[in-house]
């Protein structure tokens, strides 16, 4: 039977939710505009980084607000980082980098601070903690269906000490961003080994000869700065010792990194979920229709009410995984993460759908953010395992559990 008393935050996490309140409140939201001005000015597909992204790091390092996501940086449980990663998904293009807990680099930040060597953490991960470079993460390929990650067709050959990777790969997270050191590039390196173990993680810096980076995909029409890109890797030879683990251990790599990524997500979408919430509820005591209010409408009523509840259904399944992660690890809470990384973006995309629905034209365009909102979120029950894969891997683990009672 799973314990579902949660404990308090210490004081130290209380204290640093409030200093990330603060820091929200007058120093992120206030900078929306200038970053969105930047941005279009660069045009639709411009990655360059808008100024007052280095400003916020610099405001946040001062202020304590740092590698918060890493509890051997920060000192924070999961569960305690959980309601500062929600501040962050208020503002998501701009918070979670400017605390330095963006992705794809928390991950593979995770991923070498667990599996790194001496010199890859050296000469990767310090850089990164101290927010210096950033990185992308290149897994998903579009000619095989990720979603099983034993499709992935990348071929990592040794030879001799060196090890020569050929593939297409997409959505590569962070890609785009001038800033880009290095990928982290899962491969298959053993196609005659069992299933889970054909797969090998790499570390391939970005300037590596036949290193091409195609093209970037926007999201749903809107271009992350970072960019998801297309990334083609043609002969492109690194040492063995960028193997990040043991070679033929990728995919155990893999799941160790996209655990706590996932439950990331989940936080942060809880947080555009509230601010979508606040938005709706703003939008219904200001406009008038019909004689009145719209908050007097009853099914705005119903929406607003509707909304709080799948927010907080969606926040204490999340945070009972944080809680299972933090007392029993990452592969004792995997179903709850499995739980969460379904029910949070749903959640968050019916909350933001319903706040566009009330802001009429308005809600599908630039003048608010939740077109933006939407089409993040909707995209996140796709990334990290679309949603029908977490929904088989629950329903595999129900269908081993015995019950507490005999149903019959």
């Amino acid at each position: 039977m799973l314990e579902y008393a949660l404990p308090s935050p210490s004081p130290e996490a209380r204290e640093l939710r409030e200093r990330m309140a603060a820091f929200m409140r007058d120093t992120v939201l206030p900078s929306e505009g200038e970053y969105r001005s930047h941005r279009r000015a660069s045009g639709p597909d411009g990655h360059d980084v808008p100024p007052v992204v280095e400003r916020l790091k610099a405001e946040a390092r001062a202020r304590g607000l740092w590698n918060l996501f890493l509890p051997a940086e920060s000192g924070l449980t999961q569960l305690e980082y959980a309601p500062i990663a929600e501040l962050s998904g208020w503002s998501l293009e701009l918070a979670p980098e400017a605390i330095n807990c963006a992705a794809p680099d928390t991950g593979n930040m995770e991923l070498l601070h667990l599996l790194g060597t001496e010199e890859q953490k050296d000469q990767w991960l310090e850089p990164l903690l101290a927010g210096e470079i950033r990185s992308a993460f290149a897994m998903t390929e579009p000619d095989v269906a990720s979603s099983d990650a034993t499709n992935i067709a990348t071929r990592i050959d040794r030879e001799g000490d060196d090890l020569v990777i050929t593939g297409r790969k997409w959505w590569t997270s962070g890609a785009m961003d001038p800033r880009c050191a290095f990928f982290i590039l899962m491969g298959k390196s053993d196609p005659t080994a069992a299933p889970h173990r054909q797969q090998t993680m790499v570390l391939v810096p970005r300037d590596t000869p036949g290193v091409q980076v195609v093209r970037d995909y926007p999201v749903m029409g809107h271009h992350d700065q970072h960019g998801h890109a297309e990334v083609r890797f043609d002969g492109v030879r690194v040492p063995a010792t960028n193997v990040i683990g043991e070679e033929s251990g990728g995919f155990a790599a893999a799941q160790a990194r996209l655990g706590p990524g996932r439950i990331h997500h989940c936080m942060r979408a809880l947080g555009a979920a509230e601010r979508a919430l606040a938005l709706m509820v703003q939008r219904a005591r200001d406009r008038m229709a019909f004689g009145g209010p719209l908050a007097d409408q009853g099914v705005v009523q119903q929406q607003i009410a509707e909304s709080r509840l799948e927010i907080e259904q969606a926040r204490l399944l999340c945070h009972h995984a944080c809680h299972v992660i933090d007392t029993q690890g990452n592969k004792a809470a995997r179903d709850l993460v499995a739980m969460a990384k379904v029910s949070v973006p749903r959640a968050a995309t019916q909350v933001i759908d319903r706040a566009i629905q009330l802001h009429g034209g308005a809600g599908v365009t630039d003048v608010t953010p939740l077109a933006g909102m939407y089409a993040w979120h909707r995209a996140m029950r796709l990334f990290d395992g679309p949603d029908e894969v977490h929904l088989r891997s629950i329903a595999k683990g129900e269908l081993g559990r015995t019950p507490l009672l005999p149903p019959g």
